[in-house]
């Protein structure tokens, strides 16, 4: 499974976590903290050669120079454990000069955030790192030393050569623990809106889908019952009249006229909220899509249950928008959909044999799709290369009760 960061991917299962690239990126964004350390060994160092005192303002003064490059050093280094961008804050200066420079970054809170992250960096964090990182390394290399030591029989040797092997996979475990940790808080520091736009978006959702329901509702018990109604009226004026009189020829087609609105008025609600995802799920309303859709597709959704509303909700509109743009776009002639809990997240793929070339930024809905499921903390991958097939893989979080 795809993990967007290092602390999701401890949560897979360890075959796949210890296969996966996550335990080396870890290692390697742990050990990116030596330029920290090369840092605070220089300001040591600066302390013993010039004294306390002279050493307290050249540090100071360092931390303010090297702030931004520190900062961008520390965005660069997160996407090795953070697949979400972290994009740089800073305003540019209303006009040209290091003086306009200057008086913008002291106004923005960019600049505090980011000296506080790389005092705490070079102070505390760099020491952290690389003890775990010295500790993964050394202590298991120890330990499978045993039965080469000249002090120990090997046969004495082996239990301990059996540890240090064992706590290989326990410190890859928490090497990516800590990785994720620190970066939860540089991402803190460095980018604190990012969480509260997520929080926003996934409130604008909520609102979305609630207005979507009421619409469903107004649709479904008001405007759908009186066509039903005028329907039957007309269809029993039908009766009254003589066959073939223009009256009844003109009744006719009103009723036909009002029959077709019906059904088309029926469609529009199944869009706006289908009542087969609330009446029975999310297997259901992805049969009920691929049936309708012109395009044959193989439907293989096997779920133990209902899911949560808003999980269920934005995989629907996954499935038909991908349904919606194999009818529009892929001149296939075949489709398919397949669903599963798998890792306490629910996978459903959708693909088909086109001609491929699908590209999210040509306006076909994608990146709408991507947005949506990324209020649910889901990955959205997609591949489709020009001659196809295409394939659009959804990955929700969605732990499993009991």
């Amino acid at each position: 499974m795809l993990a967007p960061t290092a602390l999701a991917a401890v949560t897979r299962r360890p075959s796949a976590f210890l296969r996966s690239s996550w335990p080396w990126r870890s290692l390697a964004y742990l050990l990116c903290s030596v330029v920290h350390a090369v840092a605070a060994g220089g300001m040591i160092y600066a302390a013993y050669a010039l004294g306390v005192g002279v050493a307290t303002v050249v540090a100071l003064l360092a931390l303010a120079v090297l702030t931004v490059p520190a900062a961008a050093f520390e965005r660069w280094r997160l996407r090795l454990v953070d697949h979400a961008p972290v994009d740089d804050p800073h305003l540019k200066p209303p006009r040209p000069g290091p003086r306009a420079w200057l008086a913008t970054r002291l106004r923005e809170q960019a600049t505090w955030r980011e000296l506080g992250f790389a005092v705490v960096a070079v102070s505390v964090m760099w020491w952290m790192d690389l003890g775990l990182v010295s500790s993964a390394i050394w202590l298991p290399l120890l330990l499978m030393s045993g039965p080469f030591q000249p002090s120990l029989n090997p046969l004495e040797g082996l239990p301990l050569f059996a540890a240090g092997l064992l706590l290989f996979p326990l410190f890859a475990y928490m090497m990516a623990a800590w990785a994720g940790t620190r970066a939860l808080i540089a991402r803190a520091l460095l980018a604190p809106g990012d969480a509260e736009i997520i929080r926003s978006r996934a409130r604008l959702v909520d609102a979305f889908e609630a207005e979507r329901r009421r619409i469903e509702r107004d649709l479904h018990d008001g405007a759908q019952q009186r066509l039903v109604a005028l329907s039957m009226k007309l269809g029993l004026a039908r009766l009254d009249l003589p066959p073939g009189s223009p009256v009844e020829a003109q009744i006719a087609e009103a009723h036909d006229e009002a029959k077709r609105a019906l059904t088309e008025l029926r469609e529009l609600i199944r869009g706006v909220h289908p009542q087969v995802l609330t009446d029975r799920g999310l297997g259901a309303a992805v049969r009920d899509v691929a049936g309708r859709s012109p395009v044959p597709v193989d439907v293989d959704v096997s779920l133990p249950g209902r899911l949560p509303t808003p999980i269920e909700v934005t995989a629907y509109y996954v499935v038909s928008e991908a349904m919606a743009n194999i009818a529009k776009h892929s001149r296939a002639r075949r489709g398919f959909v397949h669903g599963r809990l798998h890792d306490g997240a629910l996978v459903l793929e959708v693909g088909d044999d086109g001609v491929g070339g699908a590209d999210p930024a040509a306006g076909s809905g994608l990146a709408g799709l991507a947005d949506r499921v990324a209020v649910t903390d889901g990955v959205m991958t997609l591949s489709s290369p020009p001659g196809g097939p295409t394939s659009l893989r959804v990955e929700i979080p969605c732990p499993v009760s009991g």
